[in-house]
């Protein structure tokens, strides 16, 4: 069940939102750093950056050696948190830029993040997302074949919403943040027609027993980043203003 809460947000002025195309990672990271930092002097209000990334992996500040791909594959090594993972084209990126109110609460504000991305794909018609106990994201739940709950080492992709019992737990959306005086930045990144092939170089975010998988994996057709954009946007902004009730399950598709 979910319940009725306050914002999240210092503001009740509007989110500013952008709609970018495909933007370089590190130019955009620099966009962030100087968004925020006007954010905490207070000249410019809320941000929310909505755009794709070129192929790029990024490693979290916990990220470890046996994470990274093998070989001279860059890596961009960031100030969020978390450990190593992929954007790139066909998956959608959203990083609020946002200033908390206090008392700050991180793991709140992750929360939010995370059911503004289980609703969104509820809008998108896949239904079953869910949040795993010390495991950041968005996922879907594997079933063994003795019906169990269980994780088998792959990161391949997946067919169908759980199609024939897929024995493995398949994340569609990764999270990353930092908060700096009081202001959040980095983001979000929802798989929605994306190659998944990326992620077979890499131990995506630290998570060797558990798959990867995207919007178009799942239902079975195409599902693109123009088609839950708009979505998205309202769905985080609903999320942190306190008008989409945090789940401990996932949403109805509506």
């Amino acid at each position: 069940m979910g319940f009725q809460q306050a914002g999240i947000r210092a503001s009740s002025d509007p989110i500013e939102i952008h709609h970018l195309g495909c933007e370089d990672y590190a130019a955009m990271w620099q966009r962030q750093a100087d968004l925020a930092a006007a954010r905490a002097r207070g000249e410019i209000a809320d941000q929310l950056l909505l755009l794709e990334h070129p192929s790029t992996y990024t490693a979290g500040k916990r990220t470890q050696p046996e994470d990274r791909p093998a070989g001279d594959t860059p890596v961009v090594d960031v100030d969020r948190g978390g450990r190593i993972t992929w954007h790139g084209p066909g998956q959608l990126v959203a990083y609020p830029i946002i200033a908390l109110a206090n008392p700050i609460d991180v793991v709140d504000y992750v929360r939010r993040l995370e059911q503004a991305l289980m609703q969104t794909c509820a809008d998108a018609g896949l239904t079953g997302t869910c949040r795993i106990d010390g495991r950041s994201g968005v996922w879907l739940r594997g079933t063994g074949s003795d019906g169990s709950q269980g994780a088998a080492s792959n990161t391949g992709t997946a067919t169908g919403s759980n199609p024939g019992g897929r024995a493995i737990d398949r994340k569609i959306a990764a999270i990353g943040i930092r908060v700096t005086r009081g202001v959040a930045m980095h983001g979000i990144a929802l798989n929605c027609d994306n190659s998944l092939a990326a992620y077979e170089t890499i131990v995506p975010c630290g998570l060797a027993d558990a798959g990867v998988t995207s919007l178009t994996a799942e239902l079975g057709h195409r599902v693109g980043v123009a088609g839950v954009r708009k979505n998205l946007a309202q769905n985080i902004e609903a999320a942190l203003d306190g008008t989409l009730p945090v789940e401990q399950t996932a949403p109805q598709q509506q």
